[in-house]
C-alpha cells in the first residue's frame, strides 16, 4: 500500500460461504478514479438478494477473492477520473454498480454506470433506485415488450423489485396485479401502482387471480421466486402470455405441456446482459419517472455497516419483503 494513502471502513469477503464471511474491515485503502471512474462517498447502499447469491459462491459471475460487495450505492462525488466530465465533485448521484463494491464508506465506479439523483429524493432512495428499477424496466418493456392495456401480475410485489414494477407498468398504462405475504406487505403493492393485491400465502389465491382476471387470463407475470410459483404462472396465463424470471432460489418441476395450447413463453432477465445503449434508455425512462413522480421509492429494513450479517440473513428468510433493503453509511 502507498504510503499516504487514505484509508476507509468496508466490508470484505475473502471466501465464499454464508453471512458470517462478511468481514467488516476499518483499513481499507480507498480507492483513487482514473480514465472514466468516479469515486463517490457512499451514504447508502442497496442490499439485493444477488449479493447473497455471489456471496454463497453459487452465482453464475464469481469475483476474484478478496472483494466488497454491492452495486447500487448513493451518495455524492469525491473525486473523478482525468476523462470524466459529465460530473464534478459534489454531484448527488446513484449508480447500478460499483468497480470497487458499494459495502463501503467510498466507492469507485465507471462513469456511465452513474446517474444524477435529483432534489427530490434522499440518499437512501437513491439506493433503491439502481437494480430493482433497472430490472423491473428491462423485465417489462424490454423482455416482457409489455403494451398499454395488458395485465400484469407482479409475483411477490412488495420487494424492491416488485415495488418497482408496480410503478413502471401502472406508469405505461397495465393493469396492474400484485401478491405479498403480509397485511403490511399488501397496503405497500396497493400504495405503489397495483389496481389489486392477493395473499400468496392464503390457499386459493390462485383461484382469486383467475377469478378476477376471467376467462382471458394475465398477459404477463413477473416472478420473483420461479422455484415455487412457476408452475401456478403457466396456468394463469393468457394466450401468448410471458413470464418473465426474474428470481429464482432452485429447481421446479413443471409441465411443458401448459406452454403449448397458450403459446405461451418463460423468458428469463439478467441486468448485467443489458448494453451500454440499452442502459441509457432505460436511465432515461426512470429519470423522468423521477421528474414526474410515479418513480418513488420505498425503503423496508435499514442496517449500519456493522450489522450487514444480519441484512444477508433477513433478506434471504425474513416472512415478508416490505420494500428495499439498505444499508446505511452516514
Amino acid at each position: 500500500m502507498a504510503t499516504g494513502q487514505k484509508l476507509m471502513r468496508a466490508i470484505r469477503v475473502f471466501e465464499f460461504g454464508g453471512p458470517e464471511v462478511l468481514k467488516l474491515q476499518s483499513n481499507v485503502a480507498i480507492p483513487i478514479p482514473k480514465d472514466h471512474q468516479v469515486l463517490i462517498k457512499v451514504q447508502a447502499c442497496g442490499v439485493n438478494p444477488v449479493d447473497t447469491y455471489i456471496r454463497s459462491g453459487t452465482y453464475s459471475r464469481k469475483p476474484l477473492l478478496p472483494y466488497t460487495p454491492g452495486l447500487d450505492v448513493a451518495g455524492i462525488i469525491e473525486a473523478v477520473g482525468e476523462s470524466v466530465s459529465a460530473f464534478k465533485k459534489g454531484d448527488r448521484v446513484f449508480t447500478t454498480s460499483t468497480i470497487s463494491g458499494g459495502y463501503a464508506e467510498y466507492a469507485l465506479a465507471a462513469d456511465h454506470t452513474v446517474y444524477t439523483l435529483p432534489e427530490k429524493l434522499d440518499f437512501k432512495q437513491g439506493a433503491a433506485i439502481g437494480i430493482p428499477y433497472f430490472t423491473a424496466f428491462r423485465a417489462l418493456l424490454h423482455s416482457a415488450r409489455v403494451k398499454a392495456g395488458e395485465t400484469v401480475l407482479v409475483h411477490g410485489a412488495s420487494g424492491g423489485v416488485g415495488i418497482a414494477a408496480c410503478q413502471i407498468a401502472r406508469a405505461y398504462g397495465l393493469k396492474v396485479l400484485g401478491t405479498a405475504g403480509t397485511e403490511e406487505g399488501q397496503k405497500i403493492v396497493l400504495q405503489n401502482g397495483a389496481h389489486e393485491v392477493f395473499n400468496h400465502k392464503e390457499a386459493n389465491y390462485i383461484d382469486k387471480i383467475k377469478k378476477s382476471v376471467g376467462e382471458k387470463g394475465v398477459d404477463v407475470i413477473i416472478e420473483m421466486l420461479a422455484n415455487v410459483n412457476l408452475s401456478n404462472d403457466l396456468n394463469l396465463l393468457s394466450h401468448g402470455g410471458r413470464v418473465i424470471v426474474v428470481g429464482s432460489r432452485g429447481p421446479i418441476e413443471i409441465n411443458p405441456r401448459d406452454t403449448m395450447a397458450k403459446e405461451s413463453s418463460i423468458i428469463g432477465v439478467a441486468l448485467h446482459s443489458s448494453t451500454k445503449e440499452e442502459f441509457q434508455q432505460f436511465a432515461a425512462a426512470l429519470q423522468a419517472g423521477m421528474e414526474t413522480g410515479w418513480l418513488r421509492p420505498v425503503i423496508g429494513p435499514q442496517y449500519p455497516l456493522e450489522k450487514v450479517a444480519q441484512a444477508h440473513e433477513d433478506i434471504i428468510h425474513s416472512s415478508g419483503a416490505t420494500g428495499k433493503m439498505i444499508l446505511l453509511l452516514k
